[in-house]
């Protein structure tokens, strides 16, 4: 089942694990991998932990510490925009898409936003000994593992260790499914 983010202009999918499971290193590996099928990839990553971009003494970050919100730092190779947001109220990924150019993007990959509704892969490591998310989560069509799985029909079982399995399941499943 593939759920539409309202503010979504390409699929979006998630990736879910508990931290230390190796959400990133699968990204970093499966990017390169779409990229060379000719996907052009957006990413929104969610942290749990507060973040600078700016350095203290950086113009940028004197001049959001004296109350600019948004700041943007634009170079001719790359921009940021840095918003403060309210510090009580978890970000929610709709309205993160709304501020996210999806502009010649082909897919948006996800990196956390466990509890939002949109599809995800769960990445489960056995050694961690954390419970599988899939079982109270219906917006999970996959699972990403190092370890054989007993998963219902309708969850695809791949190989955490093996990228271009994910890659090959999400072009034959995500990327057609909104072609």
């Amino acid at each position: 089942m593939l759920v539409d983010m309202l503010n979504a202009q390409v699929p979006v999918l998630g990736f879910v694990a508990a931290s230390g499971t190796g959400k990133t290193t699968l990204l970093t590996q499966l990017i390169p991998i779409l990229k060379q099928n000719g996907l052009r990839i957006g990413l929104i990553k969610h942290s749990h932990h507060d973040f600078e971009i700016d350095r203290p003494g950086k113009d940028s970050f004197r001049l959001r510490e004296a109350g600019a919100s948004p700041v943007m730092l634009v170079s001719r190779y790359r921009r940021a925009m840095i918003t403060e947001l309210d510090p009580e109220q978890e970000p929610r990924l709709e309205d993160q898409l709304k501020q996210f150019d999806q502009t010649g993007l082909d897919l948006i990959l996800v990196e956390g936003f466990r509890s939002e509704n949109f599809p995800k892969i769960e990445l489960y490591r056995l050694s961690l000994g954390q419970p599988l998310l899939y079982p109270d989560d219906s917006d999970i069509i996959a699972v990403a593992t190092d370890a054989a799985l007993q998963t219902p029909p309708h969850i695809m079982q791949l190989d955490l260790n093996r990228p271009e399995m994910t890659a090959e399941f999400i072009q034959n499943h995500i990327m057609k499914a909104h072609d």
